[in-house]
């Protein structure tokens, strides 16, 4: 899980100029979106009832929220919360991991049925489907590769999830040291969770290797960047340009 950035640097580099953008900002959750119109009323709908949904689901199970191992959903619960326990089961990691890249797509699938392509942004982490390329920057913090590359998306690849984790950039919890784990999937749940575990194995430029190869075991994953100081490697199915 990837929390926001500080000077939100990184909503800067994926706008696309046949997009209206807006935001949708509720308690934690805080959304950037691109559409093809506005959206905002469609986005807040669809935000209130995911944080309905998993407000309830934590008061009745805490260790949802707190737990940094996978746990399995119990009987019942909502799609939201079914498909981050899935991601943190397949990444090896708790499902809140999961939460900004789930909260993503399924407010950026509900927003398809008025907007032939969207883009959403959570704190680092992006569901896009779109209908032209795209290109994606890496926001590293202080290090020296940071803004120089972006992914280059491809229309046809989407919908398509891109999630950042990282150790020197906002507040989320990471057990590495990167400047930036970025992993691709199709599932933006499971980039979310994947770029967690990626980012946690990664602690010295040494490791560079063991994360990408860790990438590359997470089923569903597609492709991985990590950047650490003045370090970078990739794996699978990402094109990098410069920025």
């Amino acid at each position: 899980m990837t929390e926001l950035y500080e000077p939100r640097t990184y909503r800067e580099l994926f706008k696309g100029e046949n997009l209206v953008f807006f935001n949708c900002t509720l308690k934690e959750t805080d959304l950037q979106i691109g559409a093809h119109r506005s959206l905002a009323f469609e986005a807040m709908e669809q935000v209130c009832e995911l944080r309905l949904q998993l407000d309830d689901y934590i008061r009745s199970y805490p260790e949802f929220l707190t737990s940094l191992v996978p746990v399995p959903a119990t009987p019942g619960a909502p799609a939201i919360v079914r498909r981050m326990c899935w991601a943190g089961w397949q990444a090896h990691v708790g499902p809140m991991a999961a939460v900004a890249g789930a909260v993503g797509e399924f407010v950026g699938r509900k927003l398809l049925e008025f907007s032939p392509e969207v883009i959403v942004e959570n704190g680092g982490d992006i569901f896009l489907k779109s209908d032209v390329p795209r290109r994606i920057g890496i926001y590293a913090g202080q290090s020296p590769l940071s803004l120089k590359v972006a992914l280059e998306i491809a229309p046809e690849d989407t919908p398509l999830g891109v999630c950042t984790s990282a150790a020197t950039v906002g507040p989320s919890l990471s057990f590495g040291r990167t400047d930036a784990t970025v992993i691709v999937a199709k599932d933006t749940a499971l980039a979310d969770a994947a770029a967690t575990a990626v980012g946690n194995r990664v602690k010295v430029p040494a490791d560079l290797e063991a994360g990408l190869h860790l990438a590359s075991q997470i089923p569903g994953v597609l492709g991985a960047v990590i950047v650490i100081g003045d370090k970078m490697g990739a794996w699978g199915q990402v094109k990098l340009a410069r920025l």
